[in-house]
């Protein structure tokens, strides 16, 4: 019996003495005609649970499949994935590097744990957004990220002029022990996020919009400028110390991106691109919700960055 999308047919396959003959009509052993599966692997990846891949194949062509068969013909993605992720990253050079780290839920020793799940997208020399890889592992921690930071490197990834990321102190070693003359460009968007918790929720409306200020000028002295308008208008005002605090500390790390063309700029300020597809991933794994094993994990998210990376590299150039 195969079946396709049409329901099942019968098939009668003719057998050998030595048994070397194989019809091409389909594969050896098969039950699912080849489009199917493939649909059904289509449906996992873009975020439907087994129990409806189930059900919708039942509507389909009128035969069931169990859950179980779904979740075996995903283990048909290892080698591509595999393969992918270890692809050779030194054909071209890859000038804007961002990164950053969510955490799932994954089966391990009949436990749930929190695992790690790096992620690093890159802008490269013709100005187009790619997935360099990814990389499953415990808690968030600088030899955790110094080792996701070398397998990319053993793929041939050269030092970038930028790395952008939010501000994990683990991270920031990592990537200067990692990468010998590479600047660190801390998120903006996570910055200035951070500013503006440490504000009094009464009465800042004006230090909110010089803030927003310095973050919006053309030129580097012109943030400058206005920050020490800001430092000095509220430095004696105890309610401010923890936000001045804060945009000192961070000021001069925000603002590499400055350094780099206008053109650019806006696209390597944040790691917003990259939080945008860390929700896809998200929406994709609140359907799993637990992972069984660590390499189901890697499958499914790897697969996920697969097809955005196929996405990214039939668009056009960021920089017009």
């Amino acid at each position: 019996d195969l079946t396709m999308s049409i329901g099942k047919i019968t098939l009668r396959v003719p057998r050998t003495r030595e048994g070397d003959f194989s019809p091409t009509v389909f594969e050896r052993y098969a039950r699912c005609d080849q489009a199917l599966v493939l649909s059904m692997l289509e449906m996992v990846i873009n975020g439907v649970s087994t129990r409806k891949v189930t059900n919708i194949v039942e509507q389909l062509c009128g035969e069931s499949v169990s859950k179980s068969f779904v979740s075996s013909l995903t283990q048909k993605l290892d080698p591509i994935v595999n393969e992918w992720s270890r692809r050779p990253l030194n054909f071209t050079y890859f000038p804007y590097v961002f990164v950053d780290a969510m955490y799932i839920k994954v089966r391990e020793d009949k436990q749930v744990v929190s695992k790690a799940v790096y992620i690093a997208t890159a802008i490269t020399e013709d100005n187009k957004r790619t997935i360099l890889g990814l990389k499953v592992d415990h808690v968030e921690s600088y030899e955790s990220w110094l080792g996701f930071f070398e397998e990319l490197k053993s793929r041939g990834l050269q030092s970038p002029k930028l790395i952008i990321s939010d501000a994990h102190s683990g991270l920031q070693k990592a990537i200067t022990r990692a990468f010998i003359g590479t600047c660190w460009q801390r998120c903006n968007v996570h910055f200035k996020r951070n500013i503006f918790e440490k504000l009094p929720k009464k009465d800042s409306a004006d230090a909110r919009v010089m803030i927003k200020r310095i973050f919006e000028a053309v030129t580097v002295e012109d943030m400058r400028h206005f920050k020490e308008e800001l430092m000095n208008k509220y430095k004696d005002e105890p309610k401010y110390e923890r936000a001045l605090s804060t945009l000192d500390e961070g000021f001069e790390d925000t603002i590499q991106y400055m350094q780099h063309p206008m053109k650019i700029r806006v696209f390597i300020r944040s790691t917003n691109a990259l939080e945008r597809l860390n929700q896809e991933v998200r929406r994709r794994e609140n359907v799993i919700r637990i992972f069984p094993n660590t390499q189901s994990a890697f499958r499914l998210i790897g697969a996920v960055l697969m097809q955005y990376e196929e996405q990214y590299r039939k668009k056009k150039s960021l920089v017009k």
